[in-house]
């Protein structure tokens, strides 16, 4: 397992950050059991509302709470460390089944000496506290215990039990103090990052942090894919058929309602049940944790891109006849469980159409890193599919206002295929951006959407027909809102090839600064000198940039940027970024901008933008040997320097992730994580600057 330490002082909450005495109060006792035998026991009291973790740990969950004992010939282990029973539900801020104390918890270790001596049993031990609102990481705490040994302890023998205790007062944990009074490193070990990576900034309201992809998004998302699911031409004639089974087949009307919403139900318990099998496969946070890798990104854009050639007619994807033809057969049984192989049969038949759609949806749903991701996102997909069945059930009248089936279901089924395309170059730029390959630049992709936007729009208008289409007689009022909706995004996308921004777009665009041309085709850096110029400082400037919106930064050059704020007295404003981030894109082209975060940006900080995603390798002088999850690794690449450093010292791994130190390299502000307020971000900063200057 994963063993994780945190930063000393993260996650203090109150806004003028005052040292504070930690919530949880531990005591040490022994109690003899024979001549040679004791139970060590650690007692913790747990002020409310606070509460501690068990021992066992939980995968991407809270740190659990861990005794270590320092090796010693003169004593061994009686079995593992056992602790009182603890209450065990769903955590909603980690999303997962937890184990935690409140009010107390009893740790239970049995030794057994093999001296005759007086030995002190030393070690250490460390936990995670938390409310409903906030945590907290104490440093691990040391322990100390005296015993006397017996010449039967020589031997190995026992002698028998006595019902004698000890009672010692172990220290309470060091108090917590503010978060700028102390560096937080431990060199040993590395931090797990914990489920509230996306956003960790300090002294921010919590219901103003927003997560990437929050589950009703996730849901509507889902909804709609399931919504164009059936219109496409595998599941919309569907419809009239198996409603009309259920009505004719049933002895009464109540019974052929109730039929067709098990119908309803069973489909969304067949796609929940697919979405929550893919997370068990593939873990809660295996595609996040994937995001970033080039093999994973190149591996979606090849799917992707089947999946557009399966749409525009290339070909169809079916699943085996045989296992097809089992399960309708077995549909027939009649009662419930032909009820559910019915709705399998209908998933397996319509697989052709759905496939894509589910497997586009589940990429962005395991992203999220947790379970709840692939369940919201099917079950928004199942319900817009079920929900057609069981109104049209008991409304069966309804049935005859369902246009009739036609070659604008295949339509549909191209318009997807050309979408489908479009998103596959995006994980294609994710890759390209992570080696830094520059290949598909920012003109490049834009250009390839405008190809791709404008052949929808002309194909959509009848300008040309697949091989599946029917003679196009009239542009109907939907496909002609269509059409208006992609030629926009080709007028929109043009502008682009000279250097507009494309806010609509940042973070799925390539950033302004990937182009061949970082102004545009024809364009000059007059726009961002007008904002700012480099510094006149021979040592420095050389190593600096004017970024694409006017402001000046050292990328990937920690040291010399440690250096000049130094020089010239002013807080290092530290960004951990990456170049497959698509919310440090919006921060950068919705927060950054602002000619009041701009100015401070300028004058009153030093900025330092560090891709932990860089996969150029380093100097080989500049390669390091270091203990990194578990074990001895050495860093070769930009990317991983960053990454270790990230969550060596500020025990996070998410990015945009914002620091400001000063030149001792003190945390001197709440570490900040996404959040595209503006007039917060400012007021971080501002506050930031004022402490550095006091």
């Amino acid at each position: 397992m994963l063993k994780k330490i945190s930063l000393l002082f993260l996650f203090l909450t109150s806004s003028f950050l005052i040292a504070q005495e930690t919530p949880v109060h531990f005591k040490q006792s022994f109690k003899k059991i024979s001549d040679c035998e004791y139970d060590l026991q650690f007692t913790a009291a747990i002020d409310e509302p606070w509460h501690i973790y068990s021992l066992s740990p939980v995968k991407d969950g809270p740190n659990p709470t861990s005794f270590t004992f320092t090796p010693s010939s003169d004593y061994e282990m009686v079995g593992k460390i056992k602790e009182s029973k603890p209450i065990k539900e769903f955590d909603k801020v980690f999303e997962m089944n937890v184990q935690y104390f409140v009010k107390t918890a009893t740790f239970t270790q049995r030794i057994k000496l093999k001296t005759d001596k007086k030995i002190a049993i030393k070690g250490k031990y460390e936990f995670q506290a938390c409310t409903e609102e906030k945590c907290i990481f104490p440093p691990s705490d040391v322990f100390e215990f005296s015993l006397q040994g017996t010449t039967a302890c020589l031997n190995g023998e026992s002698a028998s039990t006595v019902n004698t205790a000890t009672t010692s007062t172990l220290t309470s944990v060091e108090s917590v103090a503010e978060v700028v009074a102390e560096p937080a490193v431990d060199t040993a070990t590395i931090v797990q990052p914990t489920k509230e990576d996306a956003v960790i900034s300090q002294g921010i309201p919590k219901e103003t942090q927003e997560t990437p992809k929050s589950w009703y998004a996730i849901f509507i998302a889902g909804f709609i894919g399931g919504a164009l699911a059936l219109l496409t031409p595998c599941v919309f004639p569907m419809i009239p058929m198996n409603v009309s089974f259920f009505t004719k087949q049933s002895k009464t009307k109540a019974e052929g309602i109730k039929n067709a919403l098990l119908y309803a139900i069973s489909i969304i318990v067949l796609y929940v049940g697919l979405g929550l099998g893919v997370t068990l496969i593939f873990g809660a946070g295996a595609l996040h944790s994937l995001s970033t890798n080039v093999w994973f990104n190149l591996a979606f854009f090849v799917l992707l891109l089947v999946f557009a050639m399966s749409f525009l007619g290339a070909f169809e994807i079916t699943l085996p006849s045989g296992f097809v033809n089992k399960m309708d057969a077995k549909s027939d049984k009649g009662g419930y469980i032909g009820i559910f192989f019915m709705a399998f049969t209908l998933a397996l038949v319509s697989f052709s159409c759905t496939g894509p759609i589910i497997g586009t949806l589940l990429v962005e749903a395991s992203s999220t890193g947790n379970i709840s991701g692939p369940f919201w996102g099917m079950f928004g997909f199942s319900l817009a599919l079920a929900l057609p069945f069981g109104l049209f059930a008991a409304f069966p009248g309804w049935l005859n206002s369902l246009p009739q089936s036609g070659g604008w279901l295949n339509a549909v089924k191209v318009t997807l295929g050309f979408l489908e395309l479009a998103l596959a170059l995006k994980f294609a730029s994710n890759a390209d951006l992570v080696v830094q390959a520059g290949i598909l630049t920012r003109e490049v992709f834009v250009g390839l959407w405008i190809v791709i936007f404008a052949l929808l729009t002309m194909y959509l208008v009848g300008m040309f027909k697949t091989s599946h289409d029917s003679d196009l007689k009239h542009v109907s009022v939907g496909r002609l809102f269509v059409a208006i909706a992609s030629f926009f995004m080709v007028i929109y996308l043009i502008p682009g090839m000279w250097g507009a921004p494309l806010k609509l777009f940042s973070g799925i665009l390539p950033p302004l600064e990937y182009s061949e041309s970082p102004h545009g085709f024809g364009g000059s850096s007059a726009g961002a000198s007008a904002q700012a110029s480099l510094p006149a400082d021979a040592e420095f400037s050389k190593y600096m940039e004017v970024n694409k919106n006017g402001i000046v930064h050292f990328k990937n050059d920690y040291e010399h940027a440690l250096a000049y704020s130094k020089k010239v007295g002013k807080p290092l404003l530290i960004d951990f970024t990456g170049h497959a981030c698509a919310n440090c894109r919006k921060t950068e082209d919705y927060v950054w901008p602002d000619p009041e975060v701009t100015k401070r940006l300028n004058n009153d900080v030093v900025l330092v933008s560090l891709y932990v995603d860089d996969k150029r390798a380093l100097d080989p002088k500049d390669y390091m040997k270091v203990q990194w999850y578990g074990k001895e690794r050495e860093i070769t690449d930009i990317g991983d320097k960053f990454k270790y450093m990230e969550e060596k010292l500020y025990g996070q791994s998410s990015q945009p992730l914002y620091v400001l130190v000063d030149g001792n390299e003190q945390v001197i502000a709440p570490i900040r994580g996404y959040n595209p307020s503006i007039p917060e971000y400012i007021t971080w900063l501002q506050d930031g600057i004022d402490k550095y200057k006091k």
